[in-house]
């Protein structure tokens, strides 16, 4: 593949036998239904079926699209470009990805000093017939509407070449899979080095299409990341220039400086957002971020995030398992927050990703579609199947060396200690008993009904979890990773699991 990607400058932005038949017994049930489902994996129509089969692996029902979309908090998905399901269409084992992004001798080598691009990918797609770029962007939409969604924020790197196209494909994709999921324009002012009348006709030209996000008064709604970048002089000369293509525009600046940017930005802005950051502990001015919104009189996109890691750009910050996505849908729902922006749907340089890939399947989306109905409905979803999610590094934090990484990422200045924890993560309908296995160490304790994260060390193995209730297990999971004390590169991701897929 020679059109691969630019990447443009990075934004600041888991015995004995009894055990094994309990664990085994649940993953053949999974095993039937995962063989099941292959055949349905690529299916265009059949919205209702595909909803439901997506409930299916939840704790709680997910209430129906209408239900969900008729709530004025809305939610939104940062997508971001370089890193679609697919690169070039051939098989996942020797793909782009495979050959050049996850390895230290990728792309001849220009990644070695920090063991490969990337950590994790895209959830492997199987190789298909005709316009498989469109079809892979078809899935993506579907993926997130059934999740719960409203749309995408795009990031719109460029305006020619393969990252523009991709946003021009997304919409289309988005129209063809469902007319309400919505595409929210935004300008990357990290990479975008234009002028206000230029950007301004491409924004139209995007426009023109019925996915592009516009509010009820038929306002464009342009997001710009990085919005301080220009000035609110400049910014106006690009509403000004949208006006001259008849277009009326909802300017929803996202900064990297909030605080010093507000005033300034109040009068030509519909809304506020943060980029946010990535720490659990690191979260306390989001009630004092919306506040001073909503005295500007403007509504607030608070940033909902999983983890950050960056192996280019040596740093991470400590997620704290889901600690970080806990907290950040928390503040999002407690502090009265209009509309959710997941930093990131794809950005896997990042490691932020909420899209389902290969080392955490479905479970941050699955996990964040709980607290989605929360924010979006009003009220606590009811736990109706027993789920239990399980989070963990591959290695330690503090393990010294990579064999092939010379250099390794540091925690970010601020950001919580590094630690080194298994969490269990539990959705019950009712108390039960938890049994772990981290490792060769068991750990057992009783967990309530609700939500419950128990905290447990991480030992190098395997981890297994299962729930018991009343003699029965209700439910099981199993890490796919093992955790390794001497590792090649440096990877600290949290991968995670659900007993629900």
């Amino acid at each position: 593949m020679t059109d691969h990607p630019a990447r443009p400058t990075h934004r600041h932005r888991r015995s004995s036998v009894r055990w094994r038949t309990a664990v085994g017994a649940v993953f053949g049930l999974l095993l039937i239904g995962l063989i099941a489902g292959v055949g349905l994996a690529g299916d265009r129509g059949d919205a209702a079926p595909r909803a439901a089969r997506a409930s299916a692996a939840l704790p709680f029902d997910l209430p129906a699209a209408d239900v969900l979309r008729d709530s004025p908090h809305q939610v939104f998905a940062h997508y971001f470009p370089p890193y679609p399901l697919s690169l070039d269409n051939r098989p996942a084992e020797d793909d782009y990805y495979a050959r050049n992004y996850l390895t230290p001798q990728g792309e001849q080598g220009k990644h070695a000093a920090y063991g490969g691009l990337l950590r994790d990918r895209p959830q492997p797609v199987p190789p298909s017939r005709g316009d498989w770029q469109l079809a892979d962007l078809e899935r993506e939409v579907r993926t997130a509407r059934d999740a719960g969604l409203d749309g995408f924020t795009v990031d719109i790197l460029s305006l020619d070449g393969t990252n523009r196209q991709r946003v021009d494909r997304l919409l289309r994709a988005a129209q063809r899979v469902d007319p309400h999921f919505r595409i929210v324009l935004m300008p990357d002012m990290t990479s975008l080095h234009t002028d206000p009348r230029t950007l301004a006709d491409q924004l139209a030209r995007l426009a023109v299409s019925p996915s592009a996000y516009r509010l009820a008064d038929g306002r464009l709604v342009v997001s710009p990341f990085k919005a301080e970048a220009q000035d609110p002089a400049w910014w106006g000369q690009v509403i000004a220039r949208l006006r001259d293509h008849g277009i009326g525009t909802a300017l929803v600046p996202v900064f990297l400086d909030f605080r010093a940017n507000a005033e300034r930005f109040a009068p030509i802005s519909h809304a506020f957002s943060s980029w946010g950051n990535r720490s659990y502990t690191r979260q306390d001015n989001v009630p004092g971020d919306v506040r001073l919104a909503h005295s500007l009189g403007k509504k607030w996109m608070q940033a909902v995030s999983v983890q950050d890691a960056r192996p280019n750009q040596g740093i991470y910050d400590e997620a704290g398992n889901t600690a970080t996505l806990r907290s950040t849908w928390n503040h999002a729902i407690s502090d009265g927050a209009d509309w959710v922006q997941l930093t990131t749907w794809n950005d896997y340089s990042e490691g932020s990703q909420f899209a389902p890939s290969l080392h955490n399947g479905h479970a941050y989306l699955d996990i964040s579609s709980y607290y989605l109905t929360r924010f979006k409905t009003g009220a606590w979803p009811r736990i109706v199947r027993d789920t239990v999610y399980v989070t963990s590094r591959v290695q330690f934090a503090d393990g010294g060396g990579a064999l092939l990484q010379p250099r390794l990422m540091r925690p970010r200045p601020g950001t919580a200690p590094p630690r080194d924890r298994v969490e269990v993560l539990s959705f019950l309908t009712a108390p039960a008993t938890v049994s772990a296995r981290v490792g060769t160490v068991p750990h057992s304790y009783r967990a309530p009904a609700g939500a419950y994260a128990q905290d447990l060390p991480l030992s190098p193995g395997r981890s297994e979890v299962v729930v018991r209730r009343a003699g029965h297990t209700v439910a099981a999971v199993a890490t796919r990773y093992p955790v390794r004390r001497t590792v090649t590169v440096q990877d600290l991701q949290y991968y995670a699991v659900s007993s629900g897929r």
